[in-house]
């Protein structure tokens, strides 16, 4: 009898514990594909911003700012959600950074241009952090995304209203 009531017991705790998780995944994969499935070319479409787009006279005068043309392709890259740039080596980011701040045309110097590059910066660094620490929730991620695009956004709005401006101090009154 002793040894039927162990066998039994025995049989209702193996019963009681298969009745768990059947599909276990680990973790870190499972955090690795929910980054790729939050972050997509459609999740940064549904954004909802202004987005400016440099003029033809703007596209003229940012010709040979060689950075700024880089950070353009590659904030066309980050539309796609392709957001190798942004999360590699912080140095590296750093260093097209500080290039781009230096190498702002001539004709472009002023401050709310300058101002926006350094808005700029911000949001790229602080996209980078999130992107690489393990423990930001995707939301977050997402909006650092669509900060970038806001501050990318802003900085051509300034450079077509510093154009603009150029091009009407130049008309002179006929009277």
């Amino acid at each position: 009898m002793n040894i039927r009531f162990s066998l039994i017991c025995i049989v209702l705790v193996l019963v009681m514990n298969c009745k768990g998780d059947q599909n276990t995944t680990d973790p870190v994969e499972e955090n690795a594909s929910n980054q790729k499935d939050v972050i997509t070319a459609r999740a940064i479409e549904n954004f909802k911003f202004t987005d400016y787009v440099l003029s033809a006279n703007g596209e003229s005068v940012v010709a040979n700012w060689d950075k700024y043309q880089e950070l353009a392709i590659q904030v066309s890259y980050l539309r796609k959600a392709d957001l190798t740039f942004f999360n590699g080596d912080k140095t590296l980011l750093k260093g097209f950074i500080d290039t781009l701040k230096m190498k702002i045309p001539d004709t472009l110097q002023t401050n709310a241009i300058v101002s926006r590059t350094v808005i700029m910066e911000t949001t790229l660094l602080r996209l980078n952090e999130n992107l690489t620490l393990d423990n930001i929730q995707d939301s977050l991620k997402l909006q650092s995304v669509k900060e970038v695009l806001v501050a990318f956004s802003n900085l051509n709005y300034q450079i077509n209203k510093k154009i603009e401006k150029d091009i009407y101090d130049q008309i002179e009154s006929e009277f």
